[in-house]
């Protein structure tokens, strides 16, 4: 059953809605060292448990003029340091989530912003190299390679044969091949002789 607001916490709380340090004062001496062994129970670490329940006094020190209780003052701080302190274990739990699933996989770790960078010159590498080559030959491998549209499709889209988008292809790729030659030996080589 829950506890009722008794009458020296009533006038506590009505003197704390009317900015009285004091009353503050004697909430936070009366109920802290509790409140901090209550956070402990789960946290298991007393430096979590006193920030814990600090921030809780300023909390409450911040909205005590649209503090409303239904319960005993005792009764809804420890509500409250229970809802922090498990709110704490969650976002912990995230955290070593987190961290595992980056040591477990330190391979993609180590290599996500190498290969970000990698595939972002690689791109814009060839867009430009795209703009060099015949607009023909281009237009076929953006639609092949970028569009995902097979040769059939492209022969459809462009009003010509399937021969001549297997052609413009071909010359693509030898073009685009020619564009970014030093590029991909760069690739190769960051890849294959840097430890």
């Amino acid at each position: 059953m829950m506890k009722l607001l008794s009458s020296s916490e009533k006038t506590l709380i009505e003197k704390l809605k009317n900015n009285d340090k004091s009353a503050f004062t004697v909430i936070f001496t009366r109920y802290y060292q509790d409140l901090v062994r209550f956070s402990f129970r789960f946290t298991k670490n007393s430096d979590t448990s006193e920030e814990i329940v600090q921030e809780l006094f300023v909390k409450l020190w911040e909205e005590r003029n649209s503090l409303t209780l239904h319960s005993s003052l005792k009764s809804y701080l420890l509500k409250s340091v229970q809802n922090r302190s498990i709110d704490w274990l969650r976002h912990l739990k995230i955290q070593y989530k987190y961290a595992s699933d980056v040591l477990d996989n330190p391979i993609l770790s180590e290599n996500d912003i190498e290969n970000y960078i990698l595939h972002s010159e690689l791109e814009l590498n060839l867009f430009r190299a795209l703009n060099k080559i015949p607009a023909q030959n281009a237009e076929v491998f953006r639609l092949s390679r970028i569009e995902s549209l097979n040769h059939h499709e492209i022969a459809q889209k462009l009003g010509v044969s399937v021969r001549t988008v297997e052609v413009r292809m071909a010359k693509a790729l030898s073009l685009l091949r020619e564009e970014l030659i030093d590029f991909l030996l760069l690739t190769i080589i960051i890849f294959h002789l840097i430890p």
